[in-house]
């Protein structure tokens, strides 16, 4: 049996994207937010943590999650999520990688924990059907990273086991989850360091043009 991988799973925000964290410094600026105070509200305070937790999930809508945040945060609801994360951008660097990846009959899947579908579509413009074998939204299985059930429901429809699988996150705590059920894990810190490493893991340049 062959020992070379065949499959790759990319998280999607701050892997195919630009990083999360200076966009929301951004927004906190444009704002007149002190520094951190999105990170406090939503990821540290204990009812911000399971509200985006149950967005994640689908549990509650996007518009939703506005509400409870412009409250957290003192500012307008409407299109909160959009204006939090306006700044992003594609990151050319991986979307090419996982291109190339494709070409060399390495199948490619998105795992993405959702930040809600509407009004505003992270997603949006990325064409994830067409250019991935398999995509994954957290809300649509009504569970989240680092949940394992996700992570086997992303092995099934990769058609994949483990072992040849490649997870690539910017969340240390998602790498460790998938590492944790066999799939060699990557911890996204700078996507030309990234690319280096999943070609060495995957034996495919995937810097080549």
């Amino acid at each position: 049996m062959s020992n070379r991988r065949t499959g790759l799973i990319l998280d999607f925000g701050g892997v195919l994207t630009t990083p999360l964290l200076p966009a929301v410094l951004a927004f906190e600026q444009r704002e007149g937010l002190p520094q951190g105070a999105c990170l406090t509200a939503l990821y540290k305070d204990p009812e911000g943590v399971r509200i985006t937790s149950d967005l994640e999930r689908g549990v509650v809508s996007q518009r939703e999650w506005n509400e409870f945040a412009g409250r957290m945060l003192n500012v307008p609801a409407d299109g909160l999520m959009g204006r939090i994360f306006g700044d992003l951008r594609p990151e050319p660097l991986l979307i090419d990688a996982a291109a190339a990846a494709r070409r060399a009959g390495i199948k490619v899947g998105i795992l993405s924990n959702s930040v809600g579908l509407a009004p505003w579509d992270l997603y949006d413009g990325y064409e994830l059907e067409k250019l991935y074998d398999v995509v994954v939204i957290s809300e649509h299985h009504m569970m989240r990273k680092p949940d394992p059930q996700l992570f086997e429901t992303t092995l099934k429809l990769m058609g994949l086991p483990a072992e040849e699988c490649v997870f690539v996150d910017d969340t240390e705590a998602y790498v460790q989850a998938a590492e944790q059920l066999g799939l060699a894990g990557v911890h996204n810190q700078d996507p030309k360091q990234t690319v280096a490493t999943l070609s060495e893991l995957l034996g495919v340049d995937l810097a080549a043009s």
